[in-house]
């Protein structure tokens, strides 16, 4: 292999390691719906591709999060809640930038769109 193309190569390793999402911290906004605004509160911790964590719900308790990945700056998670006495698992998909991230939920055949912000 030629020097230079070695160079390349190594350069663009580099370049998606460092493209990669910066996800760590704590997360909060707000989801509108039918019956009104919801607060949204995440704590991410990313690691590698693997993404970790906790949603709290209303009562502030602490849910994990589950099946969490990261593609660069896409992330994806899985969270289980009980409503009405059932267990729901509630998936998410985000696109993370530098201070927000752009989420979508899917909850019985509704799509919620929600952005949620870096917490100081």
């Amino acid at each position: 292999m030629r020097p230079g193309a070695l160079a390349v190569g190594l350069f663009l390793l580099l370049a998606g390691t460092a493209l990669a999402a910066d996800v760590d911290g704590t997360w909060t906004g707000a989801v509108s719906t039918p019956g009104g605004d919801f607060p949204v509160n995440f704590t991410f911790k990313a690691d590698g591709t693997t993404l970790t964590g906790t949603m709290l719900d209303q009562d502030n308790n602490q849910i994990p999060i589950k099946d969490g990945k990261i593609d660069g700056n896409n992330i994806s998670f899985t969270v289980s809640v009980e409503y009405g006495g059932q267990e729901m698992t509630l998936s998410f998909k985000g696109v993370v930038a530098a201070d927000q991230i752009k989420l979508s939920q899917e909850v019985m055949g509704q799509l919620f769109e929600f952005t949620v912000k870096k917490a100081k």
